[in-house]
């Protein structure tokens, strides 16, 4: 049983990585589109792609990792 306890947790670190991953990525797209109303320059638009991108590839990783192998225990 102890293989399964350790998949579990180990899949609960990877989810809260990737949420954090997100929740930070989201900030920052926010930070740049709040200062004086979105981005003002090409090297800001660009910022924003690059962080849309990152995100994508970020949300996408928490649908690839997929629900949690096992109920949590108890």
């Amino acid at each position: 049983m102890m293989g399964v306890e350790r998949a579990v947790t180990r899949w609960y670190v990877k989810r809260q990585f990737i949420l954090n991953e997100i929740t930070l990525l989201e900030a920052k797209a926010a930070q740049i589109l709040a200062a004086e109303n979105g981005p003002n320059d090409a090297e800001e638009e660009a910022n924003i792609v690059s962080i849309q991108e990152q995100l994508a590839r970020a949300q996408e990783k928490l649908r690839t990792l997929g629900p949690c192998p096992k109920p949590a225990m108890g």
